[in-house]
């Protein structure tokens, strides 16, 4: 793809906490609610908790752990290894590209990287690895190997994995999908019904058997970006009703339809430290105040599905500020 490069400083909160003590990768107890109690190695898992839906991950730099969302809810977190000083992780929003089980890196010594599921083509990927209980990678996300295992089982093409070297806040949300905002309730029904007709991908989901799509609208830009299988198929213009403000940069990902017929349910990431503690504004300050033209929306709405995720971005999509192949926002520029 291309990535869209923010300014690092508009995302840092915090640096990345003090090393954790080593240990041996092990499930704790399920019922242990602090995830600041794991160390190196430890992870949780409850799929039980949403067995169906589609599977949102976020990596925290600061804390070095993951947390697997499936439908909304939370079913596992992670202590995890990320890039250290020099050949840092990138953090910013990416879905999942390529995934194998038996990778070997064409890059350090044909080295072992099992259940790898890649974020960008430059070398950026989730996969089983040594945990020293603190950033030691080459840029990849290590995960203990039970963990990565089991992560691989639930994750497909196109699964978003929000990287944030920030807090965050996150909130469960209902909004149309529809971004036109003087659209009609009869408009909204037919979207969720459209929509809400698609079935999530499977975890076997290909390129070559899925379609897995996802949108970028950048506010300084004033367009949206459509993306299938991390390639661009079409751009439109957006308008914003509110544009002396800022937007900031947000992930919404379609977790599936809601009871009301009108709306359907998104679990939204905000990626800016001003908005953490302030989950409701995330929609207030973003989709209720970006317009797109009917056609481009239905286009939009032709390619989502349950699990596309959407990317609102006050960074401008210029070309000295993207890479490519693969779908990459990239929210710091020290990569």
């Amino acid at each position: 793809m291309r990535a869209f490069i923010l300014s690092r400083r508009s995302v840092l909160l915090a640096s990345v906490t003090t090393p954790l003590a080593a240990a041996l990768p092990q499930a704790i107890a399920q019922d242990a609610p602090d995830l600041s109690r794991l160390k190196a190695g430890q992870f949780i898992w409850t799929p039980e908790r949403a067995p169906a839906g589609p599977v949102v991950v976020l990596v925290s730099i600061p804390d070095q752990r993951v947390t697997v969302y499936r439908g909304g809810t939370m079913i596992g977190a992670s202590t995890c290894s990320t890039g250290k000083p020099g050949h840092t992780t990138p953090s910013g929003v990416f879905v999942i590209l390529q995934k194998d089980k038996n990778h070997h890196s064409s890059t350090y010594n044909n080295a072992s990287m099992p259940y790898m599921e890649r974020l960008t083509w430059q070398g950026v990927a989730l996969h089983a690895g040594n945990l020293p209980g603190y950033p030691a990678s080459h840029g990849c996300i290590r995960l203990p190997l039970e963990f990565a295992k089991v992560l691989f089982g639930v994750t497909s093409l196109g699964t978003p994995v929000v990287v944030a070297d920030a807090k965050t806040a996150t909130a469960d949300i209902r909004h149309p999908g529809l971004l036109i905002s003087d659209h009609l309730e009869a408009m909204a029904h037919d979207a969720v019904k459209t929509v809400a007709a698609k079935p999530h991908h499977p975890e076997t989901a290909t390129a070559q058997t899925h379609e897995a799509a996802a949108f970028v609208i950048s506010t300084a830009d004033r367009r949206l970006l459509a993306f299938v299988n991390g390639k661009e198929v079409f751009a439109a213009p957006v308008t914003l009703k509110a544009p002396e403000k800022s937007y900031g940069n947000h992930a919404f990902t379609l977790t599936g339809p809601d009871s009301d017929p009108r709306h359907m349910k998104w679990m939204a990431i905000g990626l800016d430290a001003a908005h953490a503690g302030q989950s409701d504004q995330i929609v207030a300050s973003t989709l209720n105040k970006v317009d797109l033209p009917p056609d481009a929306a239905k286009r939009v709405l032709a390619l989502m599905h349950p699990g596309s995720t959407m990317v609102i971005t006050s960074g401008p999509a210029t070309a000295q500020n993207r890479t490519g192949p693969g779908f990459t926002i990239i929210t710091h520029d020290d990569a």
